[in-house]
């Protein structure tokens, strides 16, 4: 070897040899690399002590003991400072106030389970709002590059509130340390169904990343089966929201599983069952892009629906870093949730547009009014029906009187499609038209008082199923108003109609047919309406399929409307005199005519000209 190859030899050894020592780890390096191998060690053994299956009652205990160290280490390296909050035995803390039943996990701080005390269950037991092991209610703090979940972190009883004052606290605190910790205070009021709670991260404010401005909270709860109808239930078990701006209350399709993404910040988030829900109502709005899921639980028989809402919050120090809600967990009572304020209100569906305005305006005042004499239900009913009916009685006077008219008029039309049967069909109207303007008669009066009716009916259709007062409350053979009354549980199930029969919705499909059958006798008919009374009479069968298993209060209602309608036919063809109305339609036929026509004969005529002026086709 030259001296060359020799020098060269030395500095690539010089070259190794330094980058060996500039490369070398540092101490914190090496600790951190003796702590995650002994982390990855730990987890294999913990995993191999719990897949083991102690069956004598005298196994050695130190296993277990290495198993709850090996535990720590992992707390201590998946929580880093939450390590000691995040460690204890989960607890279930109960109390009683004079409408709730209240209970809750220490493990998390959750308010796990709710029971209404005023309430039973449709099979007489204690109404629980929600499942307990299902639901989950948690926030997701950003701590450096980890996420905590307080739904991990044990909290303890600091305050129990004095449910005999106006307003006390319930305060849950999870201990970080000495002087940091996570605090969940409930404010109750008295005879309240609201709840104020407040989650103050004020003491950890410091370990939340800053750049982070907005906290996770995931909800997500099972509903619980509270009706006899568990169908019915289901397709009015869904999630309700209520937009910050508009105050616009909607809500996810309740019929299927549904999802859907917000596009607008809200003021509340509500699970809701048929006559119960549970609603977060935020005092910071819930921002934009909400995921809110529901599913169905239908292999179950005592759930009703999965529900899970997901969503942000904006977090600041001007708020003293601490997030402000209102809880409501109750009946969907009208008044009680209009009272709360927030536009609770929109969680009973009333029907949309002027049938919702008919239900608050009319029904529920006079509702309300007669409920508080303790008359029973029934009897409400029936006075509301009567009340309703007295409002309607002009249009249906009106109807009347429309169709007496058309009654009398029936021979005159008779011999003017006597006289056109091979003709002109617009001359044939035409001649019809002219008939009805001398005689002073709108072939619309009987149809438009009608008009007025519909809103109330509709609206009464809504009505019914969503009033928590029918609930439980028994008329007759009925035991329940808020559903269907059964007197035969068949041993099959028919489709489209069920597996029982509803004596009111069978009462309510025989009085219909017979005051359809009435009211054709009434009405002047023609060849073409002659071929449409068939369906006048399938329409009240078809009804009986619908509202088989409704709300045996709605069947009622539309029975005792039925039979009173009889009542007041039958007293207006007592005060109304056919040959009278003929006499005077006859007399205003003598009067002189008056040359000017109404807008509808004018056109009328112009059609028959400008087909008369046309030339004929083959």
């Amino acid at each position: 070897m030259d001296r060359n190859s020799i020098i060269g030899l030395l500095l690539i050894g010089a070259i190794m040899i330094l980058f060996t020592i500039v490369n070398q780890p540092d101490r914190e390096a090496l600790e951190l690399a003796k702590i995650e191998q002994a982390s990855k060690d730990s987890l294999d053994r913990l995993n191999k002590l719990n897949s083991i299956k102690f069956e004598e009652a005298n196994t050695d205990s130190s296993e277990y003991e290495l198993s709850d160290s090996l535990v720590n280490i992992q707390l201590a390296n998946k929580y880093g400072d939450f390590n000691l909050a995040a460690q204890g035995e989960n607890e279930t803390i109960n109390l009683t106030s004079s409408l709730h039943s209240f209970s809750f996990n220490s493990k998390g701080g959750q308010l796990k389970q709710i029971a209404l005390n005023n309430f039973k269950s449709w099979d007489k037991t204690d109404l629980l709002m929600f499942e307990a092991d299902s639901s989950s209610f948690s926030f997701s703090l950003p701590i450096g590059n980890k996420t905590v979940s307080t739904g991990d972190l044990f909290f303890k009883l600091i305050q129990e509130p004095n449910f005999d004052s106006d307003s006390s606290k319930l305060i849950l605190r999870s201990q970080l340390n000495d002087s940091e910790w996570i605090d969940f205070i409930y404010t109750y009021h008295k005879d309240s169904y609201m709840v104020g709670f407040t989650a103050d991260f004020s003491r950890i404010a410091t370990k939340i990343n800053q750049s982070t401005k907005d906290i996770e909270i995931n909800w997500s709860a099972i509903g619980r089966r509270q009706e006899k109808n568990l169908e019915n239930e289901r397709n009015n078990t869904t999630i309700y929201y209520c937009k910050s701006a508009e105050e616009e209350v909607d809500k996810l399709s309740p019929f299927e599983a549904a999802s859907e993404i917000t596009e607008d910040p809200l003021k509340w988030i509500a699970f809701k069952e048929q006559f119960f829900a549970t609603a977060l109502i935020s005092k910071q709005s819930i921002l934009a892009g909400a995921n809110l899921t529901t599913t169905i639980t239908s292999s179950s028989d005592s759930t009703t629906k999965g529900l899970k809402a997901n969503f942000k919050v904006p977090f600041s120090a001007s708020d003293n870093n601490k997030l402000n809600f209102d809880i409501y967990a109750g009946p969907t009572k009208y008044n009680i949730l209009k009272e709360e304020g927030y536009n609770l209100e929109g969680l009973v569906p009333l029907g949309w547009g002027i049938f919702g305005y008919v239900n608050k305006i009319i029904v529920i005042p006079a509702f309300n009014f007669l409920g508080q004499f303790n008359l029973g239900y029934g009897i409400v009913i029936l006075l509301l029906t009567l009340y309703i009916k007295l409002i309607l009685l002009i249009f249906q006077y009106r109807s009347y009187l429309s169709q007496a008219k058309m009654r009398v008029l029936k021979p005159e039309i008779d011999e003017i499609n006597k006289k056109y049967e091979n003709g002109d069909a617009m001359q044939k109207q035409q001649a019809v038209m002219g008939l009805y303007k001398e005689a002073g008669v709108n072939p619309l009066g009987g149809c438009l008082p009608m008009l007025f009716q519909i809103p109330v009916l509709f609206a009464l259709f809504s009505f019914f199923p969503a009033s928590i007062e029918l609930r439980q409350e028994s008329f007759l053979w009925a035991e329940d108003l808020s559903t269907y009354d059964s007197i035969i549980n068949l041993p099959f199930n028919i489709p489209f109609y069920g597996d029982h029969v509803s004596l009111f919705a069978l009462l309510m499909t025989v009085s219909t047919i017979m005051y359809t059958r009435m009211n054709n006798q009434l009405t002047a008919g023609n060849a073409q309406m002659a071929g449409l009374k068939w369906m006048m009479y399938l329409m009240p069968v078809i009804f009986l399929f619908v509202l088989n298993s409704y709300a045996a209060g709605l069947n009622y209602y539309y029975f005792l409307a039925n039979i009173i309608t009889f009542g007041q036919q039958y007293a207006f063809r007592k005060f109304v005199d056919d040959d009278k109305i003929h006499a005077k339609i006859q007399q205003k036929k003598n009067q002189p005519k008056s040359k000017s026509k109404s807008s509808f004969q004018q056109k009328l005529e112009e059609m028959a000209k400008s087909r008369a002026n046309q030339p004929k086709k083959r």
